[in-house]
């Protein structure tokens, strides 16, 4: 009974030195884990890989260097504006401001003609023959006369007359002529009214336009405006000479 327990003594001296040397060796990294949990527990975890502390200072580096340059340019780029030469600010305080001359300054310095009109000139006026017609309506054709007038600002000449009489047809002979009927195509509208009937209604236009009264003198011319005012009446001034010379020259001065 002895054999198997000195077996089992001699079994436990040949394995304790084996396992004596492991545990030997183990107990440095065992006591380097703690250690290592220790700085751990102090520092906290970190979450960035190894040699990121190295760079991140690297970084702060440069950019504290380059903080001082942005601001120095900056300043650099201000300071020519904060300290610009007296002399640029007179100059453009002092440079003269543009202004723009009237319109029609150049024209009246340079002393130049006023601009010919370019609109052509109104047709002649159409001038009757001689006579007078007793059937037509004296008051329409003195409102036509009267409208025309308005428009183109020629006069209007009613002629009174009657086909009996002389010095009508005196007159009738100057008018026909080509410088009388170019001086009263151009100034005046001509309306013949027959007077040497029974016509009444031209009877009571001659009393209107001519209301003087009393013996009338046959032609009697009457001058009115476009706006209807008459400017003179031969019946109260007396007839011109019937002749070319005397005619025109009443016309020429009742024309404006």
């Amino acid at each position: 009974m002895l054999r198997p327990v000195r077996a089992v003594r001699a079994d436990r001296r040949t394995t304790s030195p084996r396992s004596a040397a492991p545990l030997g060796r183990r107990l440095p990294l065992f006591a380097a884990a703690v250690v290592a949990a220790g700085l751990t527990a102090a520092c906290g975890p970190s979450s960035e890989p190894a040699g990121s502390a190295a760079a991140a200072a690297a970084a702060a580096g440069q950019s504290s260097q380059a903080f001082p340059s942005e601001s120095a340019t900056a300043s650099a780029e201000a300071s020519p504006t904060a300290s610009a030469p007296p002399s640029a600010s007179a100059s453009a305080s002092s440079s003269p401001t543009p202004t723009r001359a009237p319109s029609g300054s150049a024209s009246s310095a340079g002393g130049s003609a006023k601009p010919a009109r370019t609109s052509a000139a109104p047709a002649p006026a159409k001038v009757p023959g001689p006579g007078y017609d007793s059937s037509a309506d004296a008051q329409k054709m003195i409102d036509a006369a009267l409208r025309s007038a308005k428009a183109d600002g020629r006069m209007v000449l009613l002629d009174f007359g009657a086909n009996w009489c002389g010095n009508c047809k005196a007159a009738d002979k100057v008018f026909a002529q080509p410088q009388t009927a170019g001086i009263l195509g151009a100034s005046y509208h001509l309306v013949k009214v027959d007077i040497g009937g029974s016509n009444a209604a031209n009877s009571a236009l001659l009393r209107k336009y001519s209301p003087s009264g009393g013996t009338y003198t046959m032609p009697v011319l009457v001058v009115v405006s476009p706006s209807g005012t008459v400017r003179t009446d031969t019946h109260v001034t007396g007839n011109p000479s019937l002749t070319s010379e005397g005619i025109n020259s009443f016309l020429r001065t009742w024309a404006s």
